[in-house]
């Protein structure tokens, strides 16, 4: 298997998150993908995946991603009518006072949130960080979330429980959008199972803090997976043989009418 080249490393140089990086095995199918996870993770541990399709991108979520303190506030703001819009618009709502459940739905119909999407499907990271973006260099992002929870808070010593774990979780969901350097620092959580998407991508979360940088470079066992752009092609049309494509990564019929016309070879118009 090659390593990266000079030009490679180079090009990963850029990137937002500075943790640890796959350097010796470049991955330019299937097989090498799995070699590296091989080669890495250890028996019996949990790891969680997440793939992005460009190295500008950090692990942080969308709601903590605006530039000041008042647009991170307004954003946060908005799951308030979010419930009263949501109370019409689906069949069955949460609790009114679930606020994990809510923040999972706002999450899920694209509301910026504190939460951060992982799968336990290294295919699902895989599949996110090749399918878009076909011009740029991405990264798989691998955790254990023990360790991120350890790193955290080291009387954290498992991965935090949707239903279970309210009193750990809830100052989370209340903090306001200002960051502070020694802010609530990321936790990891199974969700709670509430839609189709996550049980297809096999759906985790990070829940997120003051952090100023999302998830810290230095967080025990995060590594960054190199998906070099000339490898993407290849990749995708692996994927889609062992079956990971957007009609069975997404849930709604309109992912499945694209992924049919681009099997067809048609273009969108």
């Amino acid at each position: 298997m090659a390593t990266l080249s000079k030009s490679q490393e180079a090009r990963l140089r850029r990137r937002a998150v500075k943790c640890v990086l796959v350097r010796e095995r470049v991955v330019q199918n299937l097989a090498d993908y799995f070699n590296v996870l091989s080669a890495g993770l250890r028996p019996a541990e949990e790891y969680w995946f997440r793939g992005h399709a460009s190295l500008t991108w950090k692990l942080k979520p969308s709601a903590l991603r605006y530039p000041t303190e008042a647009r991170r506030n307004d954003a946060l703001a908005l799951i308030g009518e979010f419930k009263r819009i949501a109370e019409i618009k689906l069949p069955r709502v949460p609790d009114p006072t679930d606020d994990l459940r809510w923040v999972q739905v706002a999450q899920h119909y694209g509301l910026p949130t504190r939460l951060l999407d992982w799968s336990e499907n290294p295919l699902v990271g895989l599949y996110f960080a090749a399918a878009e973006l076909p011009k740029e260099d991405g990264l798989v992002f691998v955790v254990n979330p023990v360790a991120l929870n350890r790193h955290t808070n080291p009387r954290l010593t498992r991965v935090l429980d949707g239903n279970k774990d309210g009193l750990v979780l809830k100052p989370y969901l209340t903090l306001t959008g200002r960051l502070t350097a020694k802010g609530t620092g990321p936790v990891a959580l199974d969700p709670v199972w509430n839609n189709d998407r996550i049980m297809l991508q096999q759906g985790t979360f990070t829940l997120h803090g003051s952090s100023r940088d999302g998830i810290s470079p230095s967080t025990p066992s995060l590594v960054g997976i190199p998906v070099l752009e000339e490898a993407k092609p290849r990749l995708v049309d692996e994927l889609q043989g062992v079956g990971v494509n957007e009609m069975t990564i997404y849930p709604e019929l309109e992912h499945a009418s694209r992924q049919l016309k681009r099997r067809a070879g048609l273009a969108s118009f």
